[in-house]
């Protein structure tokens, strides 16, 4: 069997064994509250893991001759501290405090740069490992308990932005993907507008002692997004000539868009959701902020990365 195969079937069973270990072991069989779920949904939310991984695995098949497949020593340790940091920073963050305004547990979330970076700097693979794995124990370090269906696609999100090792030339990729990343925003954003008296069900009204009597605010809803296409777009052209940062955060936001776009359709089926309710209730909530983070902090991290590798001589 080919290397490039096997490793990157094992690096996916691996992903799915942590999955299935925390979920239905430590979730159910122990019952750790921190990593239950609910028992009525969790193979359907399972199932949506596996989908994500094959996902994955597809695009490795379409261009499983491209060098970006390479997994050594190197490209496994990157993974464990891409995770590790996305899961200490997730819990930082996920406190209550940060609550976005929608109809399920949606948090401020600027650790999201971190598997947007791993996956640019070190490849899809290891951007899939640290958002998966990453997310899955930053949510059971939380206490929220899991919610796989997230985690697999917070794994896309670190994927794709990781998809431009595929192109030898970065720049070719580029205004495709802006165009398709910013119609998938603004025709998310635009249903809000259609649908915006969706409930915020994270505010409680102590008036009359219920959840959900409140709309989700514009900024939530349709703001966010906007702001930080707008933001990706100044830095795409204002960094222009810098094709690392104008890459990683272009593909940074596609990556966000199709990741969290699955995590919240998945969701249609697992809690019922509308069609409207699942995009202006939870996709914009979650990729609004995400994008303002990929924008303002990838950057950063792109420049710092840089210094560290002039600095090293590579």
């Amino acid at each position: 069997m080919d290397k490039k195969l096997l490793n990157m079937l094992l690096i996916l069973v691996v992903v799915l064994a942590i999955f299935a270990l925390a979920v239905f072991l430590v979730g159910n069989v122990f019952g750790v509250t921190s990593f239950q779920t609910d028992k009525a949904t969790v193979f359907l939310r399972f199932g949506f893991v596996v989908l994500g991984a094959l996902i994955a695995f597809a695009v490795y098949l379409a261009t499983r001759e491209n060098k970006a497949w390479e997994i050594g020593t190197r490209q496994v340790v990157w993974m464990a501290i891409g995770a590790a940091l996305y899961a200490v920073f997730s819990w930082l963050f996920n406190g209550t405090v940060f609550l976005v305004p929608s109809i399920s547990q949606v948090a401020i979330r600027p650790a999201i740069a971190i598997p947007m970076f791993f996956g640019y700097a070190f490849g899809p693979v290891v951007g899939f490992f640290s958002g998966a794995v990453g997310n899955m124990f930053g949510d059971a370090l939380t206490g929220f308990g899991l919610s796989p269906q997230w985690s697999i696609a917070n794994g896309l999100i670190g994927f794709i932005a990781g998809l431009p090792a595929l192109f030898a030339d970065k720049k070719k990729s580029l205004n495709l993907v802006l165009i398709i990343g910013g119609v998938l925003a603004l025709l998310a954003a635009g249903l809000y507008f259609i649908n915006p008296t969706i409930s915020n069900l994270n505010y409680f009204n102590p008036v009359d002692d219920s959840f959900g009597t409140t709309q989700i605010t514009l900024l939530a809803g349709g703001g966010a997004i906007l702001i930080g296409l707008i933001l990706v777009l100044i830095v795409r052209f204002a960094f222009g000539k810098n094709i690392d940062i104008a890459t990683a955060v272009t593909w940074a936001m596609l990556g966000n868009v199709l990741g969290i776009g699955f995590a919240a359709i998945s969701d249609i089926w697992i809690n019922g959701y509308s069609p409207a309710a699942a995009v202006v209730g939870e996709f914009l909530p979650a990729a609004g902020p995400n994008l303002i983070f990929a924008a303002i902090l990838v950057p950063l991290l792109v420049v710092a990365y840089a210094a560290v590798q002039r600095q090293s001589g590579r």
